[in-house]
């Protein structure tokens, strides 16, 4: 009994896989192919990157705020506070302000993204369209993917600014570091590697966001309710490779000597 129930979920998982990668490889080959729906493109553009812009500056400026205060207990042991801009500019450029702006836009839209084309599914929204002719590949994923691309790696910009915005308020009016020592200290500490590894990340948890949320929204079953559990499965999903895809990123360019 316990046997069969064990073969059946890891049956059910490599398919799963097995559908994602189908997705994964399908869209992206598509992105490059016409017919483009660029209003569609546009418009998740504007829900997914504008519409998350306010989250993400808040988090990234109280994460930086946070960072700054933790970060001063510890340099202040060693006599090292003049390296507090340095330490909060490295944290988010390399590590939180990637990964936080992932998560936050992953907990936003790609719950978002499988509620509304479960949502389609389950009303057989989606069946009209592949009657009418419409591939719902290229009308519905790949418009979330290219915006999602589009829109998180600026995201990620801007909450790293407002992350080192938010630690040199913590600096200056806390700590009392002058304004040149801390701003010197952070731009110094950052080279073109670090700026590239907090770039490149953004890319990877675009595709991991979009396609996770359209995967867990096209193979919604049980109506209404089944709607609810694709979007805490997208959201699950989407975080946990997030956090997971970020190691092996990191694991990957600490092995060829990219820092």
């Amino acid at each position: 009994m316990i046997g069969a129930m064990i073969t059946g979920a890891l049956k059910r998982w490599v398919l799963a896989v097995q559908e994602f990668t189908y997705l994964l490889s399908n869209s992206l080959r598509y992105a490059f192919k016409s017919p483009r729906y660029l209003a569609d493109t546009l418009l998740q553009m504007d829900v997914i990157g504008f519409g998350s812009l306010p989250i993400v500056i808040l988090i990234g400026f109280f994460t930086g705020g946070v960072l700054a205060l933790q970060s001063y207990r510890t340099l202040s042991t060693f006599g090292e506070t003049g390296l507090l801009g340095k330490v909060v500019a490295l944290s988010l450029v390399l590590e939180l302000g990637p990964v936080l702006t992932a998560l936050m836009v992953a907990g936003r839209n790609s719950s978002g993204i499988a509620s509304e084309i479960g949502s389609m599914v389950v009303s057989e929204q989606v069946d009209a369209m592949r009657a009418l002719g419409t591939d719902p590949m290229r009308k519905l994923v790949v418009p979330r993917l290219i915006g999602t691309v589009a829109t998180l790696p600026l995201l990620t910009i801007l909450a790293d600014f407002s992350g080192m915005l938010g630690g040199y308020f913590v600096s200056y009016y806390t700590v009392r570091l002058t304004t040149e020592e801390y701003w010197t200290t952070a731009y110094q500490s950052l080279t073109f590697q670090d700026v590239t590894q907090g770039l490149l990340k953004p890319f990877f948890f675009a595709v991991i966001i979009s396609l996770v949320g359209c995967f867990q929204g096209l193979h919604t079953t049980g109506g209404t309710e089944g709607v609810g559990r694709a979007t805490t499965r997208a959201m699950v999903v989407a975080s946990v490779l997030i956090v997971v895809v970020d190691f092996f990123i990191t694991k990957f360019l600490i092995g060829i000597g990219f820092f």
